[in-house]
């Protein structure tokens, strides 16, 4: 059989490939000539993923519950994969930013909206019972939602409303992230005394943390665009995919947190207690927290409002 010319192009670029890395082409070849076919199944490791579902209890809402997590720390790592290449890009251009903020958005989109599973679909009964063999783990721990948080904007947008004015001109990375915003939502309600949430959290993850704020001081979301020319910051584009992407996360996605909350917590005359004890009537609502990726981006009545219209209209 004759070979065609493309084929022959396709062996002769192989064969640069190899060459330039010291290695011989044909090994390669009997390589691809050995290995089996590649399955969909072998592909994504369809038997490990559905092994992953280790339940605490019989109810059969609880693998509802455990499921939507696992998929949501799945795109919490397509929305960190999406910053670190905005993050890692030298010279990043606006164009390039949009490219990666669109998938962001997109990524929060479907959480956001998939969260309906949570307060729609999952039998209220059966969760108020098997929660109690889950505590004190709470979506809280999710280390990978705080890396998101960290890594989009400088430390101090991240600190208690109550706090920030004082530590505004704070370089100390430990001082600062001892006062962020969600260690006050893992307080108990009685006492004020940190939840065991809270102190697992922060033994396993702070040095990690605290690492990650020291290496994205010069490379978070924030600090990527203003390195861009006068002329890119100016894109309007750019801006309104910025101030999407500080909706979502900080306003939607909370208070897709709390409309479940409510529907499953809420219950007159007194609210059921979290299952980590978080206080989450006053650490979910983005009115109470006020925090913003990008408050220049935002007038001062809009920061003064925040989530105030989104939350009438959400909850």
């Amino acid at each position: 059989m004759e070979l065609s010319p493309e084929i022959i192009a396709r062996l002769k670029k192989l064969e640069e490939k190899y060459s330039a890395m010291g290695q011989d082409m044909t090994s390669y070849l009997d390589g691809l000539i050995y290995a089996d076919y590649l399955t969909y199944w072998d592909y994504i490791h369809l038997d490990t993923l559905l092994s992953l579902q280790d339940t605490e209890t019989s109810f059969e809402d609880e693998k509802i519950f455990i499921v939507y997590h696992q998929i949501t720390e799945l795109y919490f790592n397509l929305i960190l994969q999406a910053i670190n290449s905005i993050a890692d890009t030298t010279q990043i251009s606006a164009e390039r930013m949009k490219h990666y903020l669109k998938r962001i958005n997109v990524y929060f989109d479907t959480l956001i909206d998939s969260f309906k599973v949570m307060y729609d679909v999952l039998d209220h009964k059966q969760f108020l019972k098997f929660r109690m063999s889950l505590l004190p783990s709470s979506g809280f721990q999710s280390v990978q939602y705080r890396k998101i948080e960290l890594s989009s904007t400088p430390i101090i947008n991240l600190v208690n409303i109550n706090n920030r004015k004082q530590l505004e001109k704070s370089t100390d990375e430990i001082e600062l992230y001892d006062h962020v915003y969600w260690k006050t939502g893992a307080t108990e309600l009685a006492t004020g005394k940190k939840t065991l949430t809270l102190k697992q959290f922060e033994k396993k993850y702070s040095k990690e943390l605290i690492h990650l704020i020291r290496d994205f001081y010069h490379k978070n979301i924030w600090k990527k665009y203003t390195q861009l020319s006068e002329e890119e910051k100016q894109d309007k584009d750019l801006q309104e995919m910025l101030r999407a992407y500080d909706v979502r996360a900080n306003v939607l996605w909370p208070l897709s947190h709390y409309k479940a909350a409510a529907r499953h917590l809420q219950r007159n005359p007194k609210d059921i207690e979290a299952t980590g004890g978080t206080n989450w009537q006053q650490y979910l609502p983005p009115k109470n927290q006020h925090i913003y990726f990008f408050p220049e981006l935002w007038t001062d009545e809009e920061r003064e409002n925040w989530g105030r219209k989104i939350e009438s209209d959400f909850i």
